[in-house]
């Protein structure tokens, strides 16, 4: 393929309109034998500008799936709320609002983060599990929205704050997702109140006066199947029914994105058209309008981020050959975490000839990003990208065996800005308090 058509098919595959499943998971393409981001960055002068190992995000590939999302759905009022756990940045919030998006929050520190990024309170939904009802105090003290997900909680909360209108979080008991970690609307799941509990849950609201404004479910991340949204929106539909002052209701989110070359993803819009007319229906037959939302996170900024990491070392036992990078599972756990692949690209040798290579960490643990994988031939010193690292990469990230957390850099049209710092030291040493009773114990020894 010509270069020219390389662009071409890359610009095509980054518009809003294409079919789902032309999606690809990289947001660098390669232009005369080089990987370049959006607007012509090269990541390797990132890399010796800001360093390796160092997070990258791309601002254009983040509007693409917000757009997406907006296109997929057609209903009177839809509201995108941003699960900011994803990726907490507070420059990714900031452009999160430009875009339009309201904000899901899950702690009381995400709630302050969502306000220093400008968010209003009631652009804020906090769904907690299993906080305190001191934290959730707090939160009323804001003035954003609260998701009670347990009927301690909502009995405590109706007799602390009765005029205060909440959202139910109900367990659907729907087994969804791809993983056992990330399916949370199952019978067993420490999240949500069953809906099985719905007559114990009337019977607080009745006693205590709570005014319930919205019904909201999550069934778990990575779901494909349209269809178990709407078993679900059933289930949802049958309980928002009951409430008469209910004004929005919100499905939370799980959408699959790809994670290599011709995996499965959530077709959103064969969902959005689903919903939209299920939703629309069921608005008639309450007679009012409500606001249907979703809080996507990884849907959002997974394809987004690349990890650029250097290699160490490549090393070649009886049976492998390892590529020992200057990163481990502290900066990226998802792969061992979650047993989760995300693919991996030469950057310095995208052309070169493929051989099977085992990606690993520097972390004194078992610490593997991908087994046997067919990369470009690798040297020592080559920079190799992690693709699908917006989502849960850098936000897991920690100081584990000591080691810094990595810089992160967005690249709003075109130019390439930083967002965070590499770690350092005195990051490290931030609030520990070192006893003076260790000042002089060398001094002690030695003398006595």
């Amino acid at each position: 393929m010509r270069e020219q058509e390389k662009t071409t098919t890359f610009d095509r595959l980054n518009s809003i309109d294409c079919a789902p499943q032309a999606f690809k998971s990289f947001i660098m393409f390669l232009e005369n034998g080089q990987y370049q981001l959006h607007g012509g960055v090269d990541p390797l002068s990132l890399c010796q500008q800001y360093g390796a190992p160092l997070y990258v995000y791309d601002a254009a590939i983040i509007k693409r799936q917000y757009d997406r999302i907006r296109n997929a759905f057609s209903v009177p009022d839809l509201q995108i709320m941003y699960a900011c756990k994803a990726l907490s940045n507070i420059n990714i919030l900031r452009y999160m609002r430009q875009l339009g998006a309201g904000l899901d929050t899950v702690s009381i520190q995400e709630v302050e983060l969502g306000l220093k990024a400008g968010f209003t309170a009631s652009e804020i939904i906090y769904t907690p599990n299993c906080v305190s009802i001191d934290e959730i105090a707090e939160a009323v003290a804001l003035g954003v929205k609260i998701n009670i997900d347990n009927t301690s909680v909502l009995e405590q909360f109706g007799q602390m704050f009765p005029d205060y209108p909440v959202c139910l979080r109900i367990n659907p008991h729907i087994l969804a997702g791809l993983n056992a970690k990330t399916s949370v609307g199952h019978i067993d799941s420490k999240f949500g109140i069953s809906f099985h509990q719905m007559p114990l849950v009337q019977r607080i609201i009745k006693v205590t006066g709570t005014k319930i404004i919205g019904v909201h479910m999550h069934t778990g991340s990575g779901i494909l199947d349209p269809d178990v949204f709407l078993q679900g929106a059933e289930i949802l539909f049958n309980i928002a029914a009951e409430f008469p002052n209910l004004e929005y209701l919100d499905f939370g989110s799980g959408f699959k994105v790809p994670y290599r070359q011709g995996d499965a993803e959530t077709d959103i819009e064969e969902l959005g058209q689903k919903i939209s007319k299920r939703f629309k229906d069921f608005c008639k037959e309450i007679g009012r309008d409500l606001t249907l939302m979703f809080e996507p996170g990884k849907f959002l900024v997974s394809e987004a981020g690349s990890f650029l990491v250097k290699v160490n070392v490549v090393k070649q036992t009886t049976s492998t050959v390892f590529a020992g990078i200057d990163s481990g599972l502290n900066h990226l756990i998802r792969p061992m975490f979650y047993d989760a692949y995300h693919e991996i690209s030469n950057v310095s040798n995208p052309e070169g000839k493929k051989r099977f290579y085992t990606v690993v960490g520097y972390i004194c643990e078992t610490d593997t990003f991908g087994i046997n994988r067919k990369i470009g031939e690798i040297k020592e010193g080559d920079t190799l990208c992690i693709h699908n690292a917006g989502a849960y990469c850098f936000s897991m990230a920690s100081n584990y065996n000591s080691r810094f957390r990595p810089p992160e850099v967005f690249v709003l049209d075109g130019q390439a800005h930083l967002i965070r710092e590499r770690e350092t030291m005195e990051d490290l040493l931030k609030g520990q308090i070192q006893l003076p009773i260790f000042s002089n114990a060398k001094a002690e020894v030695e003398h006595g």
